[in-house]
């Protein structure tokens, strides 16, 4: 595989407070160049006998690789982010007030990550999390960190190419005339197609209808905030026995035996209950609870999850 060249995407040469110099040297070097390493790298990869390479040779050109990958990525992304007036869209005033509190309190961590950057190496990147449905600003050293699953919406270089030849040692100026310059309705339309991208699809237990489940997180706010809700721990005995704890403010029920304990439960309080993992045994509890009329849900995370949470345990006597 070969990988091509892309257009500049800015015009050099409206862009405010930084020179057409700068950016066409910053094009030519710096993206051409990890570009040509980039296929040069792929080149060799193709060349090699898998079988035969000595893995350490392996490791350091997937590792290059992905470095000059990353870098011609991230360079695109770059240049596309300017060549607008600085002016944020009413629509990404709106998202990142959803996201960082206000665009003031957005953009002064973005600037902040610049500065703190000055004199270094890296990048600042806006990104698009599709498993929360929400933006986040991350840093990307060495071209290689990035978040996973993470679809990248700006983009600022931190390298000194980037800025040395107008601003000198001054990186929060360039900083600042980045900013000045960002692509604002191309930065709204990136968010739109990130915001497209779905995250992992969430469990599905076809096998147990609309049956309602609820997370650990909410779980644990019901009950510190004095909500008044019955949570039983419904793991089979084995399990119970073998784990020997359980969330505190619970009470571990045996779930084969519900006819004998389903009268202490009142009708007038939501139930929840939970299993080891928030499957099966959980589920079908729930059911069995709604359909003698109590407001029940399972914790759909289960024992494993509060654990995973980090909430209090007692001993299960």
């Amino acid at each position: 595989m070969r990988y091509t060249l892309k257009q500049i995407h800015c015009r050099p040469w409206t862009l405010s407070y930084l020179s057409a110099k700068l950016i066409e040297s910053h094009y030519e070097n710096n993206y051409g160049g990890a570009l040509r390493r980039l296929n040069a790298i792929t080149a060799q990869l193709e060349s090699l006998d898998f079988e035969k390479t000595p893995p350490h040779v392996l490791n350091g050109l997937k590792r290059e690789e992905l470095v000059a990958l990353n870098s011609t990525l991230l360079h695109e992304l770059y240049f596309a982010s300017m060549g607008g007036d600085g002016q944020p869209t009413k629509a990404m005033i709106e998202v990142l007030a959803r996201d960082f509190g206000s665009l003031d309190r957005w953009r002064a961590e973005f600037r902040a990550m610049g500065y703190a950057l000055g004199g270094g190496s890296g990048w600042v990147v806006l990104a698009y999390v599709p498993r929360d449905g929400r933006l986040i600003n991350q840093y990307a050293a060495e071209h290689s960190q990035a978040i996973s699953s993470g679809v990248p919406i700006l983009a600022l270089d931190m390298y000194e190419h980037a800025y040395h030849m107008d601003f000198g040692a001054n990186a929060k100026a360039y900083v600042d005339t980045f900013l000045r310059n960002v692509d604002w309705p191309a930065l709204g339309q990136r968010y739109e197609d990130a915001a497209k991208v779905s995250g992992p699809r969430p469990l599905e237990q076809p096998e147990f209808g609309d049956i309602q489940g609820v997370g650990v997180e909410e779980v644990k706010a019901m009950m510190a905030g004095g909500q008044k809700v019955q949570v039983i721990d419904v793991r089979p005995r084995a399990a119970a026995l073998r784990g020997q704890d359980i969330a505190e403010g619970a009470q571990w029920r045996d779930p084969e035996q519900l006819q004998q304990w389903i009268g202490e439960l009142s009708k007038s309080e939501p139930v929840v209950v939970y299993c080891a993992y928030g499957f099966h045994v959980g589920c079908k509890t729930a059911i069995k609870l709604r359909e003698a009329g109590f407001d029940a849900k399972y914790m759909n995370s289960g024992h494993s999850g509060w654990k995973a949470i980090g909430y209090p345990l007692k001993m299960n006597p």
